[in-house]
């Protein structure tokens, strides 16, 4: 049995157990070197096994263990073209943040050692073959999370925003526990396991435990994706988190949410899934036009960013909800609608976590997300613009980036079965472009104005090498996918054709 999946995984807390033992006057650089070199070394097993993974669309790389036997939860883990592009995503997002963290001077040790802690458990939700694992990683990135942005964040306010994101995503995650104890009771023989699940399909005949059930985990997911009514913790826990907790929430954390539903909410209850998906894009579509139009709003950029984090989940949604209302008319259009779902997934992370580390260079040299405290910086910094304007188009969709495959697969997709939603949808687009604009020209257009600064500028330094050493190659990353997207859409299209058909049933 192949163990790699386990060494990806707790790789990074073995890590952070290690750097317990080391005493905190060692020097910081010392703690995130360390992290750096565990995130190329997870990168490294993660390209082994992409390169390994058969085409087949099922599971690979399985371990399965015995854990709770009496209660139907092993320890089992596996991948296939839905977790493998994600899991990447983590480990590349935790390596960025690591050479992002190289400026940090605050608590090295701890630092360092939570964000490992953190990234073993946003890589064992990707895997997580089990219900009850899937469960503990799910819960323990709200933990971890909680103290980043408590410990991390901006005085006080970053306390509350805190608690207000534990709170939340906590009693969602009890509701997600709720859904999964429902379907454990209506399978037979009892498990938790969720390949022997799918293919059991315990709920097949609807009826009130069903829709419980998809109630109960589209809550809980809903909350961390975060959705439309679900979203209020968002703004504030990104406002107030440092840099890389945004990056890491926005890139990673969020997509537990819509990784759940096409790896548990989809598979394990298609038949409901169909009944209510015209639910689930209409909630995709508020979502998009919502998240954009206060987004347009704001003054604050980091919040705005935050607000833009809503509206492209938002399309995930009209994605996986659009292959629930197709099965049985036009394959071809489920295909594109899922296979653009998971592409924006990974999209999103890669260019919104590049803005929130770009947003983080902003305060460290001003001290404030305000647009209207900046403007000119065009002419002060030119890398930190060219490479804000990078991300702000790549983030608006515009062709030659990943945004714009991702969208285009979903719009594409969800047209023939959801006419009205998916042009409602449009319009995000056009809102999205118009509230990056406006950002652009605040901040970087017109007369240099630099908060504090009356008379004579003070000194605004532009990128650091070791900052654009962190944010490049994410923007790299989403330039390559929007170009040339076989070698992602390869790996995908495969599972997505195998979710569609269990789906279908």
């Amino acid at each position: 049995m192949s163990v790699v999946l386990s060494l990806i995984v707790f790789l990074p807390a073995v890590v952070a157990a290690a750097l317990l033992c080391v005493p905190s006057r060692v020097p910081g650089r010392v703690f995130v070197g360390t992290w750096i070199a565990t995130g190329l070394a997870d990168l490294g097993l993660i390209v082994a096994v992409w390169t390994g993974l058969p085409a087949s669309g099922g599971f690979s790389f399985e371990e399965r263990l015995p854990w709770i036997p009496s209660a139907g939860i092993s320890y089992h883990v596996g991948v296939d073209g839905l977790s493998l592009p994600l899991l990447a995503l983590t480990a590349v997002l935790f390596t960025a943040c690591a050479v992002f963290a190289l400026r940090e001077t605050r608590r090295v040790k701890a630092y360092v050692v939570l964000f490992l802690g953190l990234q073993t458990v946003c890589l064992g939700v990707f895997v997580a073959l089990d219900l009850i694992l899937f469960f503990l990683f799910f819960d323990l990135s709200i933990v971890a999370m909680y103290f980043l942005i408590a410990g991390w964040g901006h005085g006080e306010r970053g306390r509350a925003a805190a608690l207000k994101f534990f709170l939340y995503t906590f009693l969602g995650s009890l509701a997600l526990l709720l859904g999964f104890i429902v379907v454990f009771l209506a399978a037979d023989p009892h498990t938790f396991d969720i390949p022997t699940l799918v293919t059991a399909n315990p709920l097949a005949g609807g009826g009130a435990a069903a829709g419980l059930a998809l109630l109960a985990i589209g809550i809980g997911l809903a909350v961390k994706t975060p959705t439309v009514p679900f979203h209020t913790w968002l703004p504030p826990a990104h406002t107030e988190a440092p840099a890389t907790g945004s990056a890491i929430l926005a890139g990673v954390l969020l997509k537990m949410g819509t990784y759940g539903f096409v790896r548990i909410a989809m598979p394990i209850l298609p038949a409901t899934w169909r009944d209510y998906a015209l639910v689930v894009v209409v909630v995709g579509v508020v979502s998009v036009v919502y998240g954009a139009l206060v987004a347009l709003a704001q003054t604050d950029v980091k919040r705005m960013i935050a607000y833009t984090s809503i509206n492209h989940m938002g399309y995930v949604l009209l994605g996986v909800g659009a292959a629930g209302l197709a099965p049985g008319t036009d394959e071809q259009a489920r295909q594109l609608a899922t296979t653009g779902a998971v592409t924006q997934m990974v999209s999103h992370g890669l260019i919104t976590g590049a803005l929130f580390l770009l947003t983080g260079v902003l305060h460290d040299r001003g001290h404030t997300y305000d647009m209207g405290a900046y403007s000119g910086l065009s002419a002060r910094t030119p890398r930190f613009a060219g490479l804000f304007a990078v991300a702000a188009f790549a983030s608006l969709g515009l062709p030659g980036f990943s945004g714009f495959i991702a969208e285009f697969q979903i719009l594409t997709g969800a047209l023939a079965p959801a006419p009205i939603p998916t042009a409602v949808a449009v319009t995000g687009i056009v809102l999205t472009a118009a509230l990056f604009l406006v950002a652009l020209q605040r901040l970087f257009l017109g007369p240099l104005r630099i908060p504090d600064a009356p008379g004579a500028p003070r000194p605004f330094a532009d990128l650091h090498a070791g900052e654009a050493l962190a944010i490049v190659p994410l923007l790299v990353l989403a330039t390559v996918i929007g170009l040339a997207p076989r070698f992602l859409l390869d790996v995908i299209e495969p599972a997505a054709r195998t979710l569609n058909q269990l789906v279908a049933r």
